[in-house]
C-alpha cells in the first residue's frame, strides 16, 4: 500500500504485461495505441492520461538489443551467411529481420509505457507538482 494515498502499489510486471498487450497500463481494458505506435491521449475506459508517460528513445533501443541477441547473432553461426552468394542472404535475411522488428516495436513501447506507469515517471509537464 501506498502510504500517501491507501493504494496499492503498481506492480511493474502488471504494467509491463498490460502494454505488451496493446491495453492501458492502468486499467488494462483501454487501447494503448490509436494507431502503429501513437499513444492514445487518454484512456477510453478509466479516463488514464496515457500520453505522459515518455517513452521516446527507450524502445526503440531494446527492440534492436532484443532483435539483435535473438535473431542477428544467432543468425552468424549458421554456414549459410557466409558461403552463399549475397543476392540470396540479403533478401532471406533482411525481410524477416525487418518483420520481427516491426512486430516487436509496438509491444515493446507497450513494455515500456507500463513499466514507466508502474514507477510513476511521467513527464516534467505532466507531473503534479508539489
Amino acid at each position: 500500500m501506498d502510504a500517501m494515498t491507501d493504494r496499492p502499489v503498481p506492480s511493474v510486471l502488471t504494467g509491463m504485461k498490460r502494454g505488451v498487450r496493446h491495453r492501458c497500463p492502468n486499467c488494462g481494458e483501454g487501447k494503448l495505441y490509436s494507431r502503429y505506435l501513437k499513444v492514445e491521449f487518454d484512456c477510453e475506459a478509466c479516463g488514464h492520461h496515457l500520453a505522459a508517460y515518455p517513452a521516446d528513445d527507450g524502445p526503440a533501443y531494446f527492440t534492436i538489443l532484443i532483435v539483435g541477441h535473438l535473431f542477428v547473432a544467432p543468425l552468424l553461426l549458421f554456414p549459410f551467411i557466409w558461403q552463399a552468394s549475397p543476392w540470396l542472404v540479403a533478401p532471406l535475411t533482411i525481410l524477416p529481420l525487418a518483420a520481427l522488428t516491426l512486430m516487436l516495436l509496438p509491444r515493446v513501447k507497450g513494455a515500456v509505457i507500463g513499466a514507466l506507469w508502474a514507477n510513476g515517471l511521467r513527464k516534467a509537464e505532466d507531473a503534479p507538482s508539489g
